[in-house]
């Protein structure tokens, strides 16, 4: 380590070894010398150098960012992947049709040529991290304005990524942490041949589905498998039927000895985003704005396209994944306000911003640097929710819920290229939508979208104050006399969007009479009427207000670890690779009631409901079942574990990360969190923060069982 390197991490190593609430935090990989005497106080029998290591194989090179948004982990030494169930739905759906029905049958690679190849999909590797921070912020003063002071670090950021010692096949990149106080340099390698290797049905990989979502207790098979494919050198390649199954520095051992209350767990992996060191003035604006208006726009379209999936089977191919991305993050917001009701998380921050305040006072230096800086803040939070408001309102009826507008939107690509590019620039543009077609209409159906924009529409509407809404846009509402679901008919009947043949017919057109109708058709016209609005008058002012929270949230992470010396500060997460460690247990989730640490495949059966998609158990599986035929993938009562609940801090991104167990071994994968404890993105509850994992004794009795995929298993080390 160089010497500004320990200069600077001396006062965060200082934090990082003082008391902070057992099993709280996502810490960094290369830091977790500071937490190796706390991991083997609670039972783990590895050492810091086992997790992660640039000098040796380390579980860390068996650990892998899967497709930009989940995590994976290789399994055998012929690069065989495992990560969830649902974050692989997507290249599963896409391999699905009628006749080969992936997602309701299940699909299980009977050898190597039967895998299927993802175009797109990518696995990252993190060769190393290191600490960058004295070059970051090189010639950063404090008198800077923020404006001049992102400039600075973004040329110095270049600079560090063009001089980064690095092989060929390498990435670089450099992230902040701590709201931008510090920084890591990160060397990352990307595969580019990713198959599909096998998956369960969705009656086994997503039982229980929405209704289950979030809940305890759980009992899905939340597993898929695939396999990196590298160059004949191991190094990345793109697809090739020449391409080799990837051999990584390590891969992880499989342990079926099975687990018990108390017993260490540790979570490796690529958690998303979480804001824990955010003022009450912001999680205040989380309970009270943001999630309300999020849950509302989604209570209405999860309401329709319930209705439908249960209705046509045609629909629910294709409506599965995209009800599941919706749902996700409705279901998460409810349970978040609760939480943070219930934990009485908005007092105990104001608790802990007097104590803040208090301290501040007692030196003359923190007075005069961050005396002002909370009521600045909560001002700041105050002016801008307007804005923020709007925003989300624009943001759910534009992009997420309705379809017709996101797919308007995606043809202005051609207005664009034709003003831009001419010919040419157009020409290259009609190419790629024609490629994007098929796939969008494959699981898109009109009579669904048009139902979900009137019901959202109203919303739209009537909830939001209509100085945000476009001049003529409430008088267009006037035509239809306020009968919403006229208008979506209307707009549906007079717009080309919803039909596959006449937009593929658009796209043969001379470039002028194509966008004559594109700039013409009712549904552009409402996203251009929209989108106008929303870049003009309500973006620019929002982010204003929110370059001078994120300045002000910078200072106050600063304070904080500069006023409580003896608080260890975790980063929060970004997206980059962590380890989060705790233990086996249940909790109490509200008086009276106490959750069990694990489920059992009894729990699926009793589940069963013939007929209804979330519940339905697959015939073969009653009968394995019935006949007991578990094999050896059950646990000291006899029966087939399934799911178990552990005290290890996650949040999305860690769907997939593998749950190791004392030795490093892995025992389940990572896939939700409980209801009660969604809330610990922003506030960290041991009592009620459990995450959610399939355990893996389960995951091989499916494959083995289950799916006859018995060579699968062989691939892998056991240990029994």
């Amino acid at each position: 380590m160089k010497p500004f390197q320990k200069l600077f991490l001396l006062p965060v190593l200082l934090f990082f070894l003082s008391p902070l609430l057992a099993n709280e935090g996502m810490w960094l990989p290369l830091l977790l010398k500071l937490n190796e005497q706390e991991m083997q106080s609670m039972g783990m029998k590895m050492s810091a150098e086992d997790i992660y290591s640039v000098n040796r194989g380390s579980l860390k090179d068996a650990i892998v960012l899967f497709g930009g948004g989940c995590t994976g982990s290789i399994i055998s030494q012929d690069g065989l992947l495992i990560t969830n169930h649902h974050c692989g739905r997507g290249r599963i759906q896409a391999h699905t049709t009628l006749e080969n029905d992936y997602m309701g049958q299940g699909f299980w690679a009977k050898d190597r040529s039967g895998e299927l190849s993802n175009p797109g999909l990518t696995v990252t590797f993190l060769s190393r991290m290191e600490d960058v921070t004295k070059a970051i912020l090189s010639n950063v003063t404090p008198d800077m304005d923020p404006a001049t002071r992102q400039s600075t670090i973004d040329q110095n950021i270049s600079r560090v990524i063009n001089t980064a010692e690095k092989e060929a096949h390498e990435d670089v990149t450099v992230r902040s942490f701590y709201d931008g106080n510090q920084y890591f340099m990160l060397v990352t390698v990307t595969y580019r041949d990713i198959r599909l290797v096998g998956a369960p049905p969705d009656a086994i990989g997503s039982f229980g589905h929405d209704t289950d979502n979030w809940e305890w207790p759980r009992h899905g098979g939340d597993f898929s498998l695939f396999r990196v494919y590298a160059g004949a050198d191991n190094l990345p390649a793109d697809y090739s039927a020449d391409n080799v199954p990837f051999q990584p520095k390590r891969h992880l051992k499989i342990s079926t000895k099975g687990i018990a209350p108390d017993d260490f767990t540790l979570v490796f992996g690529f958690p998303g985003r979480t804001n824990e060191y955010l003022p009450a003035s912001a999680v205040r604006e989380i309970v009270e704005v943001t999630d309300p208006i999020r849950i509302a726009f989604r209570d209405r379209s999860l309401a329709i396209l319930d209705r439908n999936i249960r209705r046509d089977p045609e629909i629910k191919i294709k409506y599965i994944a995209h009800m599941a991305g919706i749902s996700n993050g409705w279901k998460k917001w409810k349970g978040e306000i609760q939480g943070l009701e219930k934990a009485n998380a908005l007092a105990k921050k104001e608790q802990y911003e007097a104590d803040f305040t208090e301290l501040i006072s007692s030196r003359p230096e923190w007075k005069t640097r961050y005396g002002t800086l909370l009521g600045d803040l909560k001002n700041l939070y105050r002016d801008r929710e307007p804005y923020l408001r709007a925003l989300v309102y624009y943001s759910e009826f534009l992009r997420v819920n309705t379809q017709i507008l996101p797919l308007a939107d995606r043809f202005e690509r051609l207005v664009n290229a034709f003003q831009n590019n001419g010919q040419t620039g157009y020409d290259e543009e009609v190419k790629k939508m024609q490629a994007y077609l098929p796939g969008f209409f494959k699981d898109y159906d009109a009579g669904v979208d048009q139902e979900i924009y009137a019901s959202v529409l109203e919303l739209f509407a009537t909830g939001l104050n209509a100085k945000y809404l476009p001049e003529g846009f409430l008088e267009s509402m006037d035509e239809s006399k306020g009968d919403f679901q006229a208008a979506a008919a209307a707009l549906f009947s007079q717009s080309v969007f919803p039909d596959q043949k006449k937009l593929e017919e658009l796209l043969k057109m001379p470039a002028e009479k194509a966008l004559e109708k594109i700039t013409s058709d009712p549904a552009y016209q409402i996203n251009q009427m929209l989108s106008g609005k929303y870049n003009e008058d309500i973006l620019p002012p929002y982010r204003l207000f929110s370059e001078q929270v994120n300045e002000l949230q910078r200072l106050y992470m600063q304070a904080q670890m500069e006023v409580f010396p003896k608080k260890r500060f975790y980063p929060d997460a970004n997206s980059t690779l962590r380890v989060s460690y705790g233990k086996v247990e249940g909790f109490d989730p509200r008086d009276g009631v106490h959750y069990e640490y694990q489920t059992y495949l009894d729990g699926v059966i009793e589940k069963h409901k013939p007929g209804d998609y979330e519940f339905e158990v697959p015939e073969k599986l009653i009968r394995l079942y019935e006949r007991k035929d578990f094999g050896p993938y059950v646990d000291h009562t006899g029966k087939v574990p399934v799911c178990f609940l552990a005290s290890n801090h996650t949040t999305g991104g860690n769907s997939g990360s593998p749950v190791l167990d004392a030795n490093g071994s892995l025992i389940g994968l990572n896939f939700d969190r409980v209801w009660e404890g969604t809330m610990s993105d922003i506030y960290y509850d041991p009592s009620i923060c459990r995450n959610i994992s399939v355990d893996i004794r389960y995951v091989l009795f499916i494959v083995d069982k289950f799916a006859g995929a018995g060579h699968l298993v062989s691939e892998m080390e056991l240990i029994r």
